[in-house]
């Protein structure tokens, strides 16, 4: 559409649901022209958010409270970060490890991982606190390892193929072509943390707000049809252009994306519940930040629809 307003929008995996909506004209019905550009990071994201550079967001939850609260994030400000509305639950997230890594048993776990590169998007990431946890659960505390900040997550899982690292934490399709790979899965996010909310739609301001409220709406409609199985082979086709992955592991991340424990949100709606558990665990893996966050759960700026 010649009129259509220009949106820029930052995610670090392409999103299914953002290119079903531009192929079944969802985003031209409802006047928008979507941009989507590939981040390094969440800091990077977040500067070019505050910068101007991109309109909006798909980025962890974590990340808002982080800039919406934390004076000690990457960036070292503290912005009118918001959550316009809940993408997915984690699609897939979990830990994963090197091919050849024994996972059998938690003995194996624990020594197998102590020593080793653990890789992650920055330390003080919603990811990177996830992975600090299921690890801490296996034995593996966070002086048995080394971390490395290595960025996005199909960063991490270059790296991760490439040896840079020997765990990271991988979901959105980015676990199954890890699995293509050889690699191995070590603990899942949906298994031990839920209830969690993995993505959210996000904006610093007022600017482009009303903006984020229609594309919301847009990923909320086009999500329902793609779980209903209207649009199923439309998002199959989308998984492989957009992530790269093979026909079985394309049709396995769609059939993913209906999984209530960590699947797509289908009506844009923030749990309370599911973003108080990413608020524990940063509270408990970032304890000089826990004071920041005294609240944040009551802060009716923190998520638009509440």
């Amino acid at each position: 559409m010649a009129d259509a307003q220009q949106v820029a929008l930052g995610s670090f995996t392409p999103s299914v649901v953002l290119e079903v909506a531009r192929t079944t004209g969802a985003l031209d019905r409802a006047g928008l022209d979507v941009t989507e550009h590939a981040v390094t990071s969440s800091p990077a994201q977040f500067r070019s958010l505050i910068d101007g550079e991109l309109d909006l967001g798909i980025t962890s939850p974590d990340n808002v409270l982080g800039y919406r609260f934390d004076p000690d994030n990457p960036l070292g400000e503290v912005v009118d970060a918001r959550i316009v509305a809940g993408v997915d639950r984690g699609l897939g997230l979990g830990v994963w490890a090197a091919p050849g890594t024994r996972t059998d048993d938690v003995g194996e776990v624990a020594a197998a991982l102590r020593g080793v590169v653990v890789g992650v998007d920055v330390p003080t990431s919603g990811f990177a606190l996830a992975l600090f946890e299921l690890l801490q659960r296996r034995g593996v505390g966070r002086g048995d390892y080394q971390v490395a900040t290595l960025g996005s997550t199909p960063a991490r899982l270059r790296a991760l193929l490439d040896g840079d690292c020997t765990v990271t934490m991988l979901g959105a399709g980015n676990e199954l072509l890890a699995a293509e790979a050889g690699c191995v899965p070590v603990a899942h996010v949906r298994e031990e943390l839920t209830p969690y909310v993995g993505a959210v739609l996000a904006v610093v301001g007022e600017t482009h707000l009303a903006t984020a409220r229609r594309l919301a709406g847009v990923l909320a409609e086009t999500a329902t049809r793609i779980v209903s199985g209207e649009l199923e082979a439309e998002a199959v086709a989308a998984a492989g252009s957009r992530l790269g992955l093979p026909p079985a592991p394309a049709a396995a991340y769609v059939a993913g994306l209906a999984d209530p424990r960590d699947g797509l949100i289908l009506d844009g709606s923030v749990d309370r519940a599911a973003l108080a558990t990413v608020v524990d665990l940063r509270r408990r893996w970032l304890p000089d930040s826990a004071d920041t966050l005294s609240g944040a759960l009551d802060d009716p700026g923190l998520v638009d629809s509440w």
